[in-house]
């Protein structure tokens, strides 16, 4: 097999759409290397991705629910999968990359931090006299810095269009500091006020579309909501009740699930057709074109509307719950000790993050790598304190 057929597999052969990203129009990686004989670029990023020791400790780092409170509660390392699986459906039915939307998805949070948003929120109140903690720019951190697998460079040196992916969000200041590093890199779009490649837009709204399906899931499991309460949201009542009209016997658990997935599969669908309907309204015929374009990959006002009142729900029932709301602020008691314990004594941590000249910073890429486990082991090493069984 050829390079050149390895590196871009005819685009008309797999029905990829001109405004798709292709592999052989990479951008390129910030080292260059040779290209792999049987992967394409954005294959060959994923399979970095999956191989990294920060994706494997997405296994013990969860989103709501914190690790020893169940094994049936998501982690990021199966939202991190349920993101990849809507994604790559919706890139093959809009000729996207397959591979690049796999590839951001299962990056897009390894720069979280232990114990969910509360220990995200509190590294981010540690770090404010320094700069602050964004966890889609840590993400960047790990694959452009942090991993060390590699003789020639650190990170993982990912193509440009994944790195684009996984940079989400980023506030102007951490992107004109970017700019400054790469001109012309992963932080221009930002000041330049232009959109991402469209895989890198799917991505982010199967990234919604993933954690508001399991946070209703996993909340109904918590016993923390229930379907009562879930009745009162007009997105989820309307596919519960066609549920219950073809099968008047469903309850529990099987009328959850067939709710969540035709509520999941309808909002699939109104994607690809708001999405179509809006690639024919603006006729991208290239990847600049899209960047020069308004969002291409959206809900429709009326979706939106109905997946937003989902989110309200969500926080005031579930993320502000009294029982989560006391292990969140036990979360960030340890995240603000643990930052305390480090930069008291450095020497606490590993040899690498010691030596570094910016000890904050160090200290906080440590504690964001931790996992919920380690983490709350290593504040009873440093504090002696027991704070949850």
């Amino acid at each position: 097999m050829s390079q050149a057929f390895a590196a871009d597999i005819a685009p008309a052969a797999i029905g990829l759409a001109d405004y798709a990203c292709l592999p052989s129009q990479s951008r390129g990686r910030r080292f260059t290397e040779p290209e792999a004989p049987t992967r394409n670029v954005f294959q060959r990023d994923r399979d970095r991705i999956v191989h990294s020791t920060a994706f494997r400790r997405l296994v013990y780092k969860t989103q709501v629910f914190l690790n020893h409170e169940g094994d049936l509660f998501r982690t990021r390392l199966t939202h991190s999968l349920e993101v990849a699986q809507l994604g790559r459906s919706l890139a093959r039915a809009l000729g996207l990359h397959e591979d690049l939307v796999e590839a951001i998805a299962l990056a897009h949070d390894l720069g979280h931090t232990p114990f969910g948003h509360a220990g995200q929120d509190a590294l981010n109140e540690c770090m404010t006299p320094y700069g602050g903690f964004e966890h889609n720019l840590q993400s960047l951190r790990v694959v452009d810095g942090l991993e060390e697998r590699y003789p020639q460079f650190d990170g993982l040196n990912l193509c440009f269009e994944t790195r684009e992916g996984i940079l989400k969000h980023c506030s102007p200041r951490n992107a004109q500091k970017l700019e400054e590093a790469e001109p012309g890199g992963v932080g221009a779009r930002f000041l330049q006020r232009q959109q991402p490649s469209l895989e890198a837009q799917l991505c982010n709204l199967a990234d919604e579309m993933a954690y508001n399906a399991h946070d209703i899931d996993d909340g109904v499991r918590s016993g923390l909501i229930s379907l009562e309460q879930l009745q009162e949201v007009v997105l989820f009542n309307a596919y519960m009740v066609k549920v219950q009209d073809e099968f008047p016997a469903l309850t529990g658990r099987r009328l959850l699930f067939e709710s969540i997935r035709r509520m999941l599969s309808d909002q699939v669908y109104e994607v690809m057709d708001t999405t179509r309907a809006l690639l024919q309204e603006h006729a991208p015929s290239s990847v600049d074109d899209v960047r020069r374009s308004p969002p291409l990959v959206r809900f429709s006002p009326g979706m939106l509307a109905a997946s937003t009142e989902m989110k309200q729900f969500l926080m005031q029932s579930l993320y502000r719950h009294p029982q989560v709301l006391q292990t969140t602020d036990w979360a960030r008691q340890v995240v603000h000790e643990l930052f305390d314990a480090y930069m008291q004594k450095p020497s606490a941590m590993p040899e690498q993050h010691v030596k570094r000249a910016d000890l904050p910073r160090a200290v906080a890429d440590y504690i964001a790598g931790m996992t919920d486990r380690f983490a709350t082991k290593e504040h009873a090493r440093l504090t002696g304190k027991v704070l949850i069984s």
